[in-house]
Parts: C-alpha cells; sequence; structure tokens
C-alpha cells in the first residue's frame, strides 16, 4: 500500500500547498514507484522564497517515455519548463513565480543510489520527505540520510587549504593577463565559496556546508562577514587586485588557523610567493 506521511507545516503555506498537490498527483500516478523531497522543506528552513524540489521514481519501462511536465501541470500552470544543464527538469509556476526542480528516474537504480546520498543530503524527518513509496524501498533508504552533514575537519581543512592555494595562483595569473571579467567570476565563484567553507569548518557552524553562504549571517561572526565582505570588489581593475589581496590574506590567516587546531599542512613558501602576485600591476 502507498504509505501516506502526515502533512508537516512549514513558514510557507504556498510551498506546503504544492508539496500536497505533489503527494496527491503522485498517489494517483501508477507508474510512479516513489516520490522524495530534498531541500529547504525537508530540513525545516523552508520560507516564502523556498523552491519545491523531489526526485520522482518511476516504474521498469517507464522512465524514457513519462511526460514529466505533463505530470506537473497537477501542480499548477508552468510559466517555464526546461531541462536545464543538470539534466534536471526546471519549473517555474505562474501563479507565484514558485521554482521547481524535479528529477524523473528509473525505480530500480535511482532508489538504490539514494543511501550513498550520506554526507550529501540530510533528511531529518524521513517520513516527511518521502510523499510516496510503493514498496518500502524507498523509505529505507532515505532514513540512511537522517544524520547532519558533518565533515571530517582535518581531511576537509587540508583539502580546502590546497584549493585555495591552486584557485588564488590561478587568479592571481588572470589579473596579470588583464581579464578583469574573468578574475572577478574566479574570486566570488571558486575563491570565496571555498574560504566560507573553511571558516564554517573553524567555526563549527556546518549545517550549510553544501551551499556555505546560505544563512551566512546568521551561522558567521561579524569579524568573519567583514573579512568576507573585503574580498569582494566591483568590475573595476584597482579595486579587482584590492579585493584579491585581501582574499589571499584571508586564505592565508584561515590555513594558518585549521594549521594551529588540527596539524593540517600550509606550504609556506609557496603561500609567501602567491601573496605577491596580486599586488602586481
Amino acid at each position: 500500500m502507498p504509505r501516506t506521511p502526515a502533512p508537516r507545516p512549514s513558514a510557507s503555506p504556498a510551498l506546503d500547498a504544492r508539496v500536497a498537490l505533489l503527494r496527491r498527483a503522485a498517489h494517483a500516478e501508477p507508474r510512479l514507484e516513489g516520490v522524495l523531497l530534498y531541500g529547504s522543506w525537508t530540513t525545516g528552513e523552508a520560507d516564502a522564497y523556498s523552491d519545491i524540489e523531489a526526485y520522482l521514481f518511476l516504474g521498469e519501462g517507464h522512465a524514457d517515455s513519462f511526460d514529466g511536465p505533463g505530470f506537473l501541470r497537477a501542480l499548477g500552470r508552468p510559466a517555464l519548463a526546461h531541462t536545464n544543464q543538470f539534466g534536471i527538469l526546471a519549473v517555474v509556476f505562474e501563479d507565484d513565480l514558485m521554482r521547481g526542480e524535479f528529477h524523473f528516474e528509473e525505480a530500480g537504480a535511482g532508489i538504490a543510489a539514494v543511501e550513498g546520498w550520506q554526507g550529501m543530503v540530510h533528511l531529518p524527518d524521513p517520513d516527511a520527505a518521502v510523499l510516496l513509496d510503493r514498496t518500502g524501498r524507498l523509505t529505507e533508504a532515505a532514513a540512511r540520510l537522517t544524520a547532519p552533514l558533518a565533515p571530517e575537519p582535518v581531511e576537509s581543512a587540508a583539502h580546502l587549504t590546497g584549493e585555495l592555494a591552486n584557485w588564488t595562483l590561478m587568479l592571481a595569473h588572470v589579473l596579470a593577463r588583464r581579464e578583469d571579467t574573468r578574475a572577478h567570476n574566479l574570486l566570488h565563484a571558486m575563491v570565496a565559496p571555498l574560504q566560507l567553507k573553511l571558516c564554517r569548518l573553524l567555526r563549527g557552524t556546518t549545517d550549510h556546508w553544501l551551499t556555505p553562504s546560505r544563512a551566512a549571517e546568521e551561522d558567521l561572526p561579524a569579524a568573519d562577514l567583514a573579512r568576507y565582505t573585503a574580498t569582494t570588489a566591483p568590475l573595476a581593475a584597482a579595486a579587482l587586485r584590492a579585493a584579491a589581496r585581501a582574499s589571499w590574506q584571508w586564505s592565508r590567516e584561515l590555513a594558518a588557523e585549521a594549521h594551529g587546531r588540527w596539524g593540517t599542512p600550509v606550504p609556506e613558501a609557496l603561500h609567501a610567493r602567491i601573496a605577491g602576485l596580486p599586488a602586481q600591476d
């Protein structure tokens, strides 16, 4: 028999209503074997701006022919429905502009892979996340994802220290080439998330490990946010180079703090050489 867990209210009535529609539509569609929500609704962090995100597992022989966009019309009329660069069906609902991301997969391999999500997906309440389970396999797999994300500190700090040196060296080379637009993107899209991860690791605030900028205003001390702010810059040559220097200084300080706490290696000679590069005009 299909499982029907009790609804869980969130801070977003609109999202709750759309989850209820998805649950109802899934139970009425015999080709679906299971449906699993993920994202902010499942972690209790949903608000008025949250998306709806789900894996929909199809019975054998149906994955290739199932009309995903057509099925999702039961949740609301789409203003946009397209497969994004990650192969996920991305939808924007017309009535409230709520975004949705939906994975349609064959149930056999798809459900078997769920328990391997440990360390990547956190489901504090798997009973709420599982909207449909006709066999019990999805519930069993989701139950393995209740532990919060907790990166191993020594290995993670060592990895991040290396990554920061690698990407900052690339940033310095791109700046020297006068590709300021590319450097601007590197600084904000590649280096900054690594810094925020290392900072979170040191402060013990790793609940948002996979998206380290999420809720940073609540999770990190003001002093760290100020250091992060100093690494940001408009696309102007002088400001960009000043931000790059501030960024590398913060990276070195975070690496040194990690070394003092966990003994992670710091290649001091390389770090010193990199320090001189962003300063060159």
